[in-house]
């Protein structure tokens, strides 16, 4: 039994071991049950179903035939290059690096930043667009996890909110 489609495959292989990793992780955490859910129960399911999709993938990956069995091309490097630095920038934007000295600059300049460096990974870039969509994503934030969610995250840096402001809203 060889492979018949290879995009298939290494897609299902790859939801696989997101999954495995995601149920993996939550190990460590307190799951519960569907009424009393703890902190582990989420990224438990998440990885159980995620397991389960690429397992079908895979599975259909090496049963269906495809005209052209789906074979992989190149790398597409500048997308993935670009994708994982708008996470990393997003993140110690988000929760700074005391070591490095990086203050927390918050969630509205972090998730700007993330969406400019992320329209940088397609082939054209439109300035309006990119602006409108970031700020949506702004205000939809704001409003998901701060406003409906209460979370503790930093909104503004320190240095944008006054002297002697408070950083947290």
């Amino acid at each position: 039994m060889g492979i018949k489609n290879q995009k298939d495959f290494f897609s299902g292989v790859m939801f696989m071991g997101t999954g495995v990793a995601f149920a993996w992780g939550a190990g460590n955490y307190r799951v519960g049950d569907a009424s009393q859910m703890g902190p582990g129960y989420f990224p438990l399911l998440l990885g159980v179903l995620l397991t389960l999709l690429g397992t079908i993938i895979t599975f259909k990956s090496l049963v269906v035939e495809t005209e052209d069995r789906g074979r992989m091309g190149g790398w597409a490097w500048r997308p993935l290059f670009f994708i994982i630095t708008a996470n990393l920038v997003f993140g110690l934007m988000l929760q700074g690096w005391s070591s490095l000295h990086l203050p927390v600059l918050g969630l509205m300049p972090a998730i700007f930043a993330m969406t400019f460096i992320a329209s940088l990974a397609g082939h054209e870039f439109r300035l309006k667009e990119v602006a409108l969509l970031a700020s949506v994503l702004a205000a939809t934030s704001y409003l998901t996890f701060i406003v409906l969610l209460k979370l503790p995250l930093a909104v503004w840096p320190v240095f944008a909110a006054g002297q002697g402001a408070c950083q947290w809203t």
